[in-house]
């Protein structure tokens, strides 16, 4: 035997498998599927390697994956016909790279998940320590030699040429030395038990070698002359009943290997939906996805005419952990070429903002060979896809009318939903109808535009909203005082894709959207609200002025709110640019480009409220002396606080919170020294704020 090389696990593997053989978990069977799910896989690879070259089969023309449990030595092996590993393969695949899942996985058990989750974070190779003290791979790969990788997790594994066990031609045997207490996985029954539940769907027969005892009749060998005359018969051969003289027989009991076959149900989506009963659909499911959890819907179809396939689509019932990850696998749906699987992670068959529906594809259509730069460009491609969504926007709809089915689907995945409202034009309209948010007026329940148009009052021409970080931050928010006012709903998007989703989504039904927190909010006034609010422009024109003089570049103009009524003032920004809370979602963003903030970046406009007793006596110091001290201090102190209450962030934090300790001491009466010498300090502070945003502007 050749020499065996040694490696060591790569950290995170080995932590994983000491928590897998160190922890008790009572669900092992899992193991199995795991395995012939890998099988499967490595059957799949060689496959669609032979469609481009015919002779990768050449090794080995069937393709199987076979279970022999030995239990004298208290061995399972499980064996396929599959692509194999080459020696690199097994270094870098069984142990010393870590897939992105491994830390992920661990987070996950930790945290209380199921084992039984392993196979979706992509180590389920590792779930074998569970029931095997001693695991032994024996793999040939076409382009390389037969090798043994062998561990008994001990944080490290060997490699060895092998030059002991026949040539498996082609393939891989996963020989697992069973620990005491697991010998349960030797037994037919439980073997048989597990395929059925967990791989009844897997493309490939899988094969179970069971021991039979056959009893069969022999010729007595006290019968010598007979036995030299039927040497060339076989043993077995039955005694003809017209001879006159039977030959003396005696029966004995053999022990025969027969090969018995597991899963002889046909795929499923080739059967009619009518005959398929929810439970086989749910284990359907859980065969394709690894999942432990039922689906929460399905929608098993055919279409045929120009182009001919057949789908089922399912929606599982919560997000997997990685579902916006930007490495991770773009789509969740297999493509078979006639009941050939081609591909399992084709981006041209679903939108991305659907990465979360699962499910298989199997057209008649495609070519076998078909590669990924021909796929880009397919006709045929493109109409299934179309009509993906279409069955995806028909199920979702489904699931719309069972109130408690959807909420569980919109927690799960209304940013999917949000996501395509930003993406797909053609059914922006459709997805619209699935937008749930909360509002002024639905309590704990949240709200469709359905809903809400059909609360709407008379006058009300508009759907109005406020976007924010949080609906604690919003509900009390001053933009929704005249709102609330008039009794018009508004809508709180506190989600940060709402910002995107509503920049593409313009109107519905005919309803204008309307931000609360933007200019140009129309409020439907009448004659005698316009002429009001025109006088008050005019009388206050003085105050506006000099605010705007006081703040200078800090806004882009100071006016006459008609949004507010409890709070003196408020910052809104233009219509086109930024709202306050995207601006906050943008400088959040690691690598952004600042170059954006500078033209995207809101242009804020301070409203004032005329009707409010601080507007009001800060009109009549201004009217007595423009350029009292104080004025200064107590428009910068309104412009600070209307910063925060509008959404946004302060620049000079520092700078507000000395304005606030003047005041506090103005409260408390302390001696006019330190108020006096305050308002010195007051003269220089825009000096002071212009300095700190041009540096702020350096940082940029």
């Amino acid at each position: 035997m050749s020499e065996a090389e040694t490696f060591a696990f790569q950290a995170e593997i080995s932590q994983l498998m000491s928590l897998i053989i160190n922890t008790f978990y009572s669900n092992k069977e899992i193991f199995l599927r795991e395995i012939i799910s890998n099988a499967s896989d490595a059957l799949d690879k060689i496959r669609y390697e032979s469609l481009t070259d015919p002779s990768k089969l050449d090794s080995g023309k069937d393709l199987f994956i076979r279970i022999t449990p030995d239990n004298e030595n208290k061995i399972l092996s499980i064996r396929d016909s599959g692509i194999g590993m080459t020696k690199a393969d097994l270094v870098n695949n069984l142990g010393t790279i870590a897939k992105s899942g491994t830390k992920a996985f661990m987070e996950a058990l930790q945290s209380g998940a199921d084992i039984s989750m392993i196979g979706q974070f992509g180590v389920g190779f590792y779930s074998a320590y569970l029931v095997a003290d001693r695991v032994q791979v024996i793999t040939k790969h076409n382009d390389d030699e037969q090798y043994i990788w062998e561990s008994s997790a001990g944080g490290s594994f060997t490699i060895t040429r092998d030059t002991v066990n026949e040539s498996i031609g082609r393939g891989t045997i996963m020989r697992f030395f069973m620990k005491e207490d697991q010998l349960e996985y030797l037994e037919e029954k439980r073997i048989k038990e597990i395929v059925k539940r967990h791989s009844e769907f897997i493309g490939y027969p899988i094969q179970l070698e069971v021991e039979k005892e056959v009893e069969k009749e022999v010729e007595d060998d006290e019968d010598e002359e007979k036995k030299d005359d039927d040497e060339e018969k076989p043993k077995i051969e039955e005694v003809d009943e017209d001879e006159e003289k039977p030959k003396k027989k005696k029966t004995i009991k053999e022990k025969e290997l027969a090969t018995e076959e597991l899963n002889k149900t046909k795929p499923l989506w080739t059967r009619n939906p009518d005959d398929i009963t929810a439970e086989e659909y749910g284990s359907f499911y859980k065969s394709l996805t690894n999942d432990w959890e039922d689906h929460l819907a399905v929608k098993h179809f055919s279409v045929e005419g120009q182009l001919e396939f057949r789908a089922i689509l399912f929606i599982p019932k919560r997000a997997p952990f990685d579902l916006f990850e930007q490495k991770k696998k773009r789509n969740n749906i297999k493509l078979y070429v006639r009941r050939v699987f081609i591909m399992d992670d084709c981006e041209e068959l679903i939108p991305e903002w659907l990465n979360f529906v699962k499910g298989i594809v199997d057209s008649e259509d495609l070519p076998l060979n078909i590669s990924r730069e021909m796929l880009q460009q397919n006709k045929i491609l493109k109409v299934i896809r179309k009509n993906l969504v279409k069955k995806c926007l028909e199920m979702f709809a489904e699931i719309a009318e069972d109130k408690e089915q959807f909420s569980k689907f919109n927690e799960a995945f209304g940013k999917n939903i949000k996501l395509g409202v930003h993406e797909d034009s053609t059914n922006r309209n459709k997805l619209a109808e699935l937008l749930r948010f909360h509002s002024t007026k639905s309590g704990e329940e949240m709200t469709s535009f359905k809903d809400y148009i059909t609360r709407m009052p008379e006058k009300q021409k508009h759907i109005y909203y406020v976007t924010g970080e949080s609906r604690a931050a919003v509900e009390n928010s001053p933009f929704l005082e005249v709102l609330k006012s008039k009794g018009y709903e508004v809508l709180f998007l506190v989600d940060p894709i709402d910002e995107y989703a509503v920049q593409q989504l313009k109107e519905y039904d005919g309803k204008k959207l309307m931000s609360a927190t933007k200019e140009g909010l129309e409020l439907d006034e009448d004659e005698d609200e316009k002429k009001r609010l025109e006088e008050q422009k005019a009388a206050f024109e003085p105050l506006t002025k000099q605010i705007k003089e006081i703040l200078g570049e800090k806004v882009e103009k100071v006016v006459i709110s008609n949004r507010i009524s409890n709070s003196p003032c408020v910052l809104v920004t233009g219509q086109y640019g930024w709202s306050a809370n995207m601006e906050r979602i943008m400088k959040a963003q690691a690598l952004r480009d600042s170059s954006t903030s500078s033209y995207m970046a809101s242009k804020k406009t301070l409203e004032i409220n005329p009707n409010h007793s601080v507007i009001k006596a800060l009109k009549e110091k201004v009217d007595t002396d423009k350029n009292d001290k104080t004025v200064k201090d107590l428009t910068y102190l309104l412009f600070e606080t209307s910063l925060l209450s509008s959404g946004f962030s302060l620049e000079d934090p520092s700078g507000f919170a000395g304005r606030i300790h003047r005041m506090i001491k103005l409260g408390l009466s302390i001696d006019e020294e330190d108020i006096s010498a305050a308002v010195e300090e007051v003269d220089d502070m825009p000096a002071l704020e212009e300095t700190a945003e041009s540096k702020m502007e350096e940082v940029d």
